[in-house]
């Protein structure tokens, strides 16, 4: 099983050891995409820091966030997971996570990333700032900048088994599963319910969503649950507790769409 995962905006420092070794890196077909964008940020970020500002989409109060992409190359690295912060990532816990379920995390998890395209939880990174929806001068708007190189990295990695894509929209942009990938694929959303005037009234909330996937891979990891394809993954889900309605595709080529219905997140 493979699980797509969207990054955080928010992120934990940058370590004190071993500076970034892009080679290093999981999935190493995107290595000069990667080299491309991560030479191009820096240059962006040493330079006229208005302009920064305003590429990166940062407001004011955040323009200190272009300090972090200045020393890419030379900051220290930390695993992914261990960078990537907020909401999502909170209610996975990788850090409590037994032994196994580590294991299983390091196998199975894999983040987009505007700056890396995509990296494993394991995978040694420094701290940044750069969104997919960002539009560098020279390489242009990087959702549509990773196509190229992640239609030929990510069907590899996702090899014959389940993907289970949790990403936000702004990175689906990056790669959309075509053909028997499709097929083995599942997207989730999240869908809070609860009584208006006896009622029941269901909406997207962006807390509920994202705290909702974070728990629904951690409870899978946990569980050790290796579902094979998109009908197995709803049953391995409901056993596990989850109220989920499917939508199986009408036609091939498709994902399956899932909803996940919550009440409330403790």
């Amino acid at each position: 099983m493979l699980v797509l995962l969207p990054p955080s905006e928010g992120k934990a420092p940058s370590g004190r050891g071993t500076a970034l070794k892009l080679e290093s890196l999981s999935l190493p077909g995107l290595t000069e995409a990667r080299q491309a964008v991560l030479d191009e940020l820096v240059e962006l970020s040493v330079g006229d820091e208005e302009k920064a500002r305003e590429v990166l989409g940062l407001s004011e109060g955040l323009r200190g966030e272009i300090a972090k992409n200045t020393e890419l190359r030379t900051a220290g690295a930390r695993p992914a997971g261990e960078i990537y912060t907020g909401v999502l990532y909170d209610a996975l816990d990788l850090a409590s996570l037994d032994p196994a379920a580590k294991r299983r995390a390091g196998r199975s998890l894999l983040v987009f990333s505007g700056l890396w395209g995509a990296v494993r939880v394991t995978d040694r990174i420094p701290s940044y700032r750069c969104s997919m929806g960002v539009k560098l001068p020279a390489l242009g708007a990087l959702g549509a900048y990773w196509r190229t190189p992640m239609a030929a990295a990510l069907p590899e990695a996702a090899g014959d088994g389940l993907v289970l894509d949790l990403r936000s929209s702004a990175y689906t942009a990056a790669w959309k599963p075509k053909g028997a990938v499709a097929e083995r694929t599942a997207t989730v959303r999240v869908l809070h319910s609860q009584l208006v005037n006896g009622v029941e009234k269901r909406s997207v909330v962006s807390h509920f969503n994202k705290a909702t996937k974070g728990k629904i891979v951690r409870s899978l990891l946990m569980a050790g649950a290796a579902p094979k394809t998109p009908a197995r993954l709803v049953e391995a889900l409901r056993d596990l507790g989850y109220a989920v309605e499917v939508a199986a595709p009408g036609r091939a080529g498709r994902a399956w769409a899932l909803d996940v219905v919550v009440t409330e997140i403790h």
